[in-house]
């Protein structure tokens, strides 16, 4: 929001954090703050994020003057409280930043136990509405994230009625669910898995076979194919507005959601780091803001299409990633650099890398990545010259010469 003198209000960058090796990337690469959770209690049962992750993560984030909001959004059964009424006690110690929530019962429990720690209402809530947003501010929230599936217009009237006080976030980047806002019972149908306890087996990201039927002959299916793998019917494809950032920017939204905590770091900083830059180059020029070079380097990392959702037409249809594309044909993982010599780096590596590959570093705000070419690889133990490396056991290492001083935890990507 423009104020006073050209004045632009502060907007909150807010990224997934699945472990605390994932929230030092983040930061590292511009994120303001993370959420988090642990793994029994928010909706990603499979983020590696321990109690006592989460606990260095919170302490390791104040240190260095960001925030955590920790996620606790489940919708819980009654057998589930004596857990959450624990971690409700050690949140009011370790005193994160917020607690998103979303179930009225959880809710109620975090009044009780961790009355310090501000209430974020989760975008599994539904929040769509004005009347949502006052209800939820007179019930204690501090924060309302508004449901994926609000246009610019409603949330313009929102953000021009609302209490003032009241902060709003939205989701701008990252997978959408075949569902409102998330609430989703696909999962639970096919596989008894419930994407409202964390345990999501994105099945709508599956392929599908379909069958037609004529009424006079049951029993006679004819099958309906895109291609030889069936067609993704329900597979949407990836939200991305980082060309509406100016007007996002503009109407006063306080902070802007990545979705993704089980992405891995070099997604994270890709995206992040794009972002961070075009949020800082619209504040310093926002005459000449140029989408294009961060849609460049979000092109790079990408693995479905992107779409604006119903951000700019409540009648989009172009939301559906009916081929279920996972994968990126130019770009993947490279590495993560571990320690930074003239001669000789330390990178771990995440495929595979081979003398002569095309390289980029990925360099905290700088939208242009360094790009250069793998001359020598040296066996990390032995310092023997090797022509290439595969990553065959978890963090398996090699030694590079980099063009450019660099810093620890930098990722690297490579060209396929």
């Amino acid at each position: 929001m423009k104020e006073r003198g050209n004045k632009m209000k502060e907007i909150e960058l807010l990224a997934p954090a699945g472990s605390f090796e994932k929230a030092k990337v983040a930061y590292l690469y511009g994120a303001d703050a993370v959420y988090a959770g642990t793994s029994s209690l928010s909706l990603r049962t499979r983020a590696d994020m321990e109690d006592g992750d989460l606990e260095k993560t919170i302490k390791y984030a104040h240190k260095i003057g960001k925030k955590v909001y920790v996620t606790l959004n489940i919708f819980a059964w009654d057998e589930k409280y004596n857990e959450i009424i624990q971690m409700a006690k050690k949140l009011e110690e370790l005193k994160p930043d917020g607690i998103i929530a979303a179930d009225v019962g959880v809710i109620d429990v975090l009044k009780e136990y961790a009355p310090s720690v501000p209430i974020n209402v989760s975008t599994q809530a539904n929040i769509i509405s004005l009347r949502d947003c006052n209800f939820w501010y007179n019930n204690g929230a501090k924060r309302v994230i508004m449901a994926r599936e609000m246009n610019k217009e409603q949330l313009k009237y929102i953000m021009e009625n609302k209490p003032k006080d009241l902060e709003v976030e939205i989701f701008v980047h990252g997978a959408i669910c075949f569902a409102f806002s998330g609430r989703c019972f696909l999962s639970d149908f096919l596989s008894c898995r419930s994407a409202n306890l964390g345990d999501c087996a994105q099945s709508c990201r599956w392929s599908y076979n379909l069958y037609a039927e004529e009424k006079n002959n049951p029993g006679e299916l004819m099958p309906i194919e895109t291609n030889e793998y069936g067609t993704s019917i329900f597979s949407s494809k990836d939200m991305c507005l980082i060309q509406e950032l100016p007007e996002i920017i503009d109407m006063g939204i306080d902070s802007l959601k990545i979705e993704g905590r089980l992405k891995t770091e070099y997604y994270l900083a890709s995206v992040i780091n794009a972002y961070r830059n075009a949020i800082d180059d619209y504040k310093n020029n926002p005459d000449n803001y140029d989408y294009t070079k961060y849609l460049k380097e979000l092109d790079k990392v990408k693995t479905r299409g992107l779409t604006t959702f119903y951000f700019n037409d409540r009648n989009n249809k172009d939301i559906q990633e009916y081929g279920g594309r996972q994968y990126n044909e130019n770009y993947e993982y490279g590495g993560k650099i571990i320690k930074y010599d003239d001669n000789m780096s330390i990178i771990e590596i995440k495929n595979k890398l081979i003398v002569g590959d095309k390289l980029e570093i990925i360099v905290p705000n700088k939208i242009e990545p360094i790009e250069f070419i793998i001359e020598q690889l040296w066996d990390v133990d032995t310092n023997e010259e090797i022509n290439e490396i595969s990553p065959g056991v978890k963090g398996q290492k090699v030694k590079i010469k980099l063009p450019i001083k660099c810093e620890e935890n930098w990722i690297i990507r490579r060209k396929k």
